[in-house]
């Protein structure tokens, strides 16, 4: 099995400090991958390694064939701007820029693919709202029409379901099946373990270091649990700590 990333030795930070330490592994190409870990661990920090916003601290990330621009990212609603003066379907046509540049104008065939993306995540009839007017799961399903457009083959999620009612969430979790069945390669950031344990056939978690990562039913443990919460803990002192895995 090829893999679609490769952890050799990783080390991401802030001011030269530890977020994330000594990470080796890989993701397996086609795989669904949950990102687990305490509060603090790590785990956005990772996913903004890989689409290269930080630059490591040590080691680097090897891509099995991936270039950056086949990779799409979902940032955490909260880095999401929403009072831009942008309407929903300006919004998922965005999309669409790695294709068409950022000021080409859409032309027919990319207004019926824009409205086709929305109608799949349930939000026909929101085309002209402005983003600043929608809910937490209405801005939600928006920019998952946006990746929708993107087509990429790896797929990175920051918290992807949080502040979303049932129904978005059962909505947005039919889309990632759907990625998984294409082929794609999905690693998620969450916390509900329920959810992982219901749809994420692999689990990596985190606490500054791997704590294990495989299987799902492998690594959702108590023991793994309790491990990485004293890991973070320890990690919660001077900066010059973090980095050491726990006693």
């Amino acid at each position: 099995m090829t893999y679609a990333l490769q952890f050799q030795d990783l080390t991401l930070g802030y001011d030269r400090y530890p977020a994330v330490y000594r990470l080796r592994g890989e993701i397996a190409e086609g795989s669904l991958t949950a990102i687990v870990g305490p509060n603090g661990a790590g785990k956005s920090t990772m996913l903004k390694g890989v689409i290269g916003t930080l630059r490591p601290l040590e080691g680097r990330i090897a891509f099995g064939g991936i270039a950056r621009s086949e990779i799409a990212y979902l940032p955490q609603q909260s880095d999401v701007d929403r009072s831009f003066p942008i309407t929903v379907a300006d919004l998922v046509g965005m999309g669409l820029w790695r294709e068409i540049g950022g000021f080409a104008g859409l032309r027919a065939v990319h207004r019926t693919r824009v409205a086709e993306a929305i109608a799949a995540v349930g939000l026909e009839g929101f085309e002209r709202r402005p983003i600043g007017s929608l809910s937490g799961g209405q801005i939600q399903r928006a920019l998952f029409a946006r990746l929708l457009l993107q087509d990429a083959r790896l797929v990175l999620l920051d918290e992807p379901f949080t502040a979303v009612d049932a129904r978005t969430m059962a909505d947005l979790i039919g889309v990632v099946r759907h990625w998984h069945g294409e082929g794609r390669t999905v690693l998620a950031v969450l916390h509900d373990f329920d959810t992982v344990r219901a749809h994420f056939p692999r689990t990596l978690m985190l606490a500054r270091e791997l704590v294990a990562h495989g299987p799902t039913t492998q690594v959702l443990t108590d023991a793994n649990q309790f491990r990485a919460r004293q890991m973070c803990e320890a990690c919660a002192g001077p900066p010059h700590t973090c980095g050491r895995s726990a006693a």
